[in-house]
C-alpha cells in the first residue's frame, strides 16, 4: 500500500474513532459544546471550513483516480480472462483490482464519513445551544412566575386594608394602587404566557434536533454494518487470492 492509500486508511480509521466518540450517550451535547469552546478548539475554528474544503477536494480527487484505476484493471482482466494468458500475469492483473478495489472502498468511506462527521459536529451544536436556551426560559419562566405571585400576595393584602378603611378619599386612592397593580399583574401575565411560547418553541427545537441525531446514527449503524460486509468480502477475496 503506497504512502497517500495508508494515509487514507490511517484517516478512514480515525474518523470512525471520532464518530463512536461522538455517538457515545453519556457525554451530553453541553458537554461536547464546553470541549469545543477550549481555547485551542476556538483558534482551530477559524480554519476548520478552510481545511474542510481541502480534505474533500482531496478525498474526491483520490476516489476518482480509484474509479480510474478499477475501470482500467478491470477491463484487462476481463481481456486477459479471454485470452488464456499465462497464470502470473493473470495473478498480477486480479492484484492490481483488488488494490485498486480496496482503494476506491477506502477513498469512497473516508470521504462519505467526513461528511457525516461535520454533520455530527453541526448537529451536537445545535442541540446543546438548544438545550442552553431551554434552561435559560425555564428559568426565566420561574423568575416571572414568583414575581407575579408576589404582586398577587400585595394586591390581596392592599384589598385587605382597604376594606378595613372606610375614608372615600383613602379608598379613591387604594383604587388607583389598585388598578395600577392589576395593570402590573396583568402585564407580568402576558410577559409569562410569551415566555411560556417561547419555551413550548424551544422543547419542539430540541425534539426535532433529537430525531435529526437519531436519524444520523441509525444511518452510521446502517453504514457500519455495510462496511463490515464489504470488509469481510474484501478479507475473503484476499485469502482466496492467497490460496
Amino acid at each position: 500500500m503506497t504512502f497517500q492509500w495508508t494515509a487514507v486508511a490511517a484517516f478512514l480509521y480515525g474518523e470512525i474513532g471520532v464518530i463512536l466518540v461522538l455517538c457515545l450517550p453519556f457525554i451530553s451535547p453541553l458537554r461536547w459544546q464546553k470541549i469545543f469552546m477550549i481555547p485551542l478548539w476556538s483558534k482551530m475554528a477559524v480554519f476548520w471550513n478552510k481545511m474542510f474544503l481541502t480534505i474533500i477536494v482531496l478525498l474526491i480527487v483520490l476516489f476518482l483516480d480509484a474509479v480510474r484505476e478499477v475501470r482500467k484493471y478491470s477491463a484487462v482482466h476481463v481481456n486477459e480472462k479471454a485470452a488464456n494468458v499465462n497464470t502470473n500475469a493473470f495473478d498480477h492483473i486480479q492484484m492490481k483490482l483488488f488494490r485498486s478495489q480496496r482503494n476506491l472502498y477506502l477513498s469512497g468511506f473516508s470521504l462519505f464519513l467526513w461528511l457525516v462527521l461535520r454533520r455530527t459536529i453541526t448537529l451536537l451544536t445545535q442541540l446543546a445551544k438548544g438545550m442552553a436556551s431551554h434552561a435559560a426560559l425555564e428559568t426565566q419562566v420561574n423568575d416571572a412566575t414568583e414575581a407575579a405571585k408576589k404582586y398577587m400576595a400585595e394586591n390581596e393584602r392592599l384589598q385587605e386594608a382597604l376594606s378595613e378603611k372606610g375614608s372615600s378619599k383613602k379608598k379613591e386612592s387604594a383604587e388607583a394602587t389598585d388598578e395600577k397593580l392589576k395593570k402590573e399583574v396583568e402585564h407580568l401575565k402576558a410577559e409569562l404566557q410569551s415566555t411560556s411560547d417561547a419555551l413550548h418553541k424551544a422543547n419542539n427545537e430540541v425534539t426535532a434536533v433529537k430525531k435529526q441525531s437519531e436519524g444520523l446514527k441509525r444511518e452510521y449503524d446502517h453504514l457500519m454494518k455495510e462496511y463490515e460486509r464489504l470488509q469481510g468480502s474484501l478479507n475473503e477475496a484476499e485469502d482466496k487470492k492467497d490460496q
